[in-house]
């Protein structure tokens, strides 16, 4: 019987917010509340009290839809925006979180930032496979962000080689977190919608993860 469709009827037909507008949930609603009221039994008719708390649910979920829509289209339209101000950045050089080097004419570049004070900081170069190429010793180092460089001349391995940074304190480890140096070569958006930045090397950064541009 027609007539025992309730509340419960109404919030499955909200469920389905994800598959239909906010207009179409809103009319497949009505239609049901309609032939409920139409088929409903006239010993036992719906109360004002549970007639209004149905359509204040269909209002509430049609609402927000509607608010997440228009987050989205903020969002994206922000993306947008900030890719068109990005494309400043093109041709600049930034230090990033990465451990990919950056090489021009026969010298790898990249840098390294220390917690603390190291008494002793050494680079491993590394193949992309991670086959050791070459150890650069850097000697003591202050806390903070350092450059390096790397003789690349001898290098003809294909892809570009990363490193690795150990860095001791006496016996103590160092916290040493590896960062990129390379010029900007493009700017666009990676699968989650978010500005990515393509580097001269080929490698791709997010743009959070920029530390300062050059």
């Amino acid at each position: 019987m027609v007539a025992a469709v309730t509340s419960s009827t109404a919030a499955t037909a909200t469920s389905s917010i994800g598959a239909t507008s906010a207009q179409d949930q809103s009319d497949r609603f009505l239609k049901l509340l309609v032939a409920q009221l139409n088929n409903q039994d006239p010993m036992n008719p719906m109360d004002n009290a549970q007639m209004t708390s149905q359509i204040a649910q269909i209002n509430t979920v049609s609402g927000i839809q509607q608010l997440n829509d228009s987050i989205k289209s903020m969002a994206a339209q922000y993306t947008s925006m900030q890719v068109m101000q990005g494309a400043s950045m093109i041709g600049h050089e930034v230090v990033a979180d990465g451990s990919t080097m950056s090489i021009n004419a026969g010298v790898g570049t990249a840098a390294v930032s220390l917690d603390a004070d190291a008494s002793s900081v050494q680079v491993q170069v590394l193949t992309p496979g991670g086959q050791l190429i070459d150890q650069i010793d850097l000697g003591a180092m202050t806390a903070g962000s350092h450059n390096f460089q790397w003789d690349a001349s001898r290098y003809s391995g294909a892809g570009t080689p990363t490193f690795s940074v150990v860095a001791k304190q006496g016996s103590a480890s160092v916290t040493a977190t590896p960062l990129v140096r390379d010029t900007i070569a493009s700017v666009g958006t990676d699968a989650s919608n978010a500005m990515s930045l393509t580097l001269k090397s080929g490698s791709s950064i997010k743009y959070d993860s920029i530390k300062s541009i050059l």
